[in-house]
């Protein structure tokens, strides 16, 4: 596989979806852009503590230093200098709580974001964030979206338990034909990897730019032993010389069950590392297993960075739309084993920086696992530095300026 580039063009849209504007508007200067000289808008759909989509809008703050940032609500609220991220009217509710309460009134959030003297806004959205419109010289500006993906519990159920609920199924065709109708009003798209793109065309009928997301590889290549705590290194020490690792949040999509099957079928001790509300299931899933399995909650940058570097692999089974983690494992010098259905198959490079299974069979999980001596890990960090913050930035610059 070659390095990340982007690909395909974005489809030109002229005309714009405009809903009479119910809620006062609300003053909201535009900032001057680094890169393309007019006054722009950054839009998010909330931001949280941590988080794949927040790394990608730190990455866009940063390459559009003077653009004001635009959210839901704001759970994160020492991210951003004080006074560049302006909430919407949901922020003062208790619905803030609730994602899937909120949903029904985010549309109107959404489309009621006030007064704006932005010549172009660009919003990073996995829901709704691309509806957004303002009043002022804002409501013929430029639009432009990053798309993490559409909305999966709207659009592709089966990969998202959300979607699954009776409620949403029943709300999913007016949302869905409105999302539909807002996605032609955008000038450009930009996905965050082929499979997306395959996504959108699917959904929405459009055309987008791939632009692989920014992965913080420097953060991962060099050692961080001197920053563990006592009881973090008496952690390490004490798990086995050899193992796999599961990392991520523990909710059933992740499919860590999957890793543990996997260490039973190959024989090799697990570690899961990470906190959810799926705990529970996968302790009684582990004590079912044959596996040795290990779990770490809620590990430091540092204590999972090491993790990954002292891992054999690192296994993802989930379908994902691009996956961090396995590009932060590969700049840790692990190979991977990942779904080769998803986003990860366009990051890990099958025999080269891992294995890309199309089944998890206990067969398919003993072979990856005995291949792992062949993979060179000095190619794992070359192939991670591809993903690299600079070349995002680069990439969403020019997207942004073309």
């Amino acid at each position: 596989m070659s390095n990340p580039t982007p690909q395909g063009t974005a489809k030109q849209m002229s005309q714009h979806d405009r809903s009479n504007q119910q809620d006062k508007p609300r003053e909201e200067g535009g900032a001057q852009s680094s890169q393309s000289g007019s006054r722009g808008v950054l839009i998010h759909e909330w931001i949280e503590p941590r988080g794949g989509a927040e790394k990608v809008l730190d990455a866009l703050a940063e390459t559009f230093p003077k653009a004001p940032i635009r959210a839901l609500w704001n759970d994160a609220p020492q991210r951003y200098e004080t006074g560049r991220v302006t909430e919407s009217w949901l922020a003062s509710t208790r619905l803030r709580r609730s994602k899937s309460l909120a949903l029904p009134f985010m549309e109107t959030a959404w489309r009621s974001m006030g007064h704006s003297e932005a010549e172009w806004i660009l919003a990073s959205s996995h829901l709704f964030a691309h509806h957004a419109r303002f009043s002022g010289p804002a409501a013929d500006a430029k639009r432009y979206a990053y798309v993490h993906t559409p909305a999966r519990y709207l659009w592709e159920p089966d990969l998202d338990v959300r979607g699954q609920s009776k409620v949403l199924q029943a709300a999913a065709v007016p949302f869905k034909q409105l999302d539909f109708r807002r996605a032609q009003s955008l000038d450009k798209i930009a996905a965050n990897s082929e499979f997306v793109k395959q996504r959108i065309a699917r959904c929405w009928h459009r055309d987008s730019t791939v632009i692989y997301p920014p992965v913080d590889v420097s953060a991962f290549t060099s050692s961080l032993l001197d920053e563990l705590s006592g009881a973090e290194r008496d952690l390490l020490d004490s798990l086995p010389a050899d193992f796999v690792l599961g990392a991520s949040r523990f909710v059933p999509y992740k499919k860590l069950d999957t890793v543990i099957d996997l260490g039973a079928a190959a024989r090799v001790p697990v570690v899961l590392a990470g906190s959810g509300p799926g705990e529970e299931f996968l302790r009684s899933y582990a004590q079912e297993s044959e596996a040795e399995v290990h779990f770490i909650l809620s590990p430091s940058h540092a204590l999972l960075r090491e993790l990954y570097a002292r891992a054999i692999a690192y296994v993802f089974p989930p379908v994902e739309d691009f996956g961090i983690m396995p590009v932060e494992a590969m700049a840790s010098g692990t190979p991977v084993i990942a779904n080769a259905v998803g986003g990860a198959r366009e990051s890990v490079v099958h025999e080269q920086t891992g294995y890309l299974l199309e089944s998890f069979d206990p067969v398919s999980a003993r072979e990856a696992v005995d291949a792992l001596s062949s993979i060179d890990r000095g190619a794992c960090v070359e192939r991670a530095r591809s993903f690299a913050p600079e070349r995002f930035k680069s990439e969403i610059q020019e997207w942004v300026a073309a």
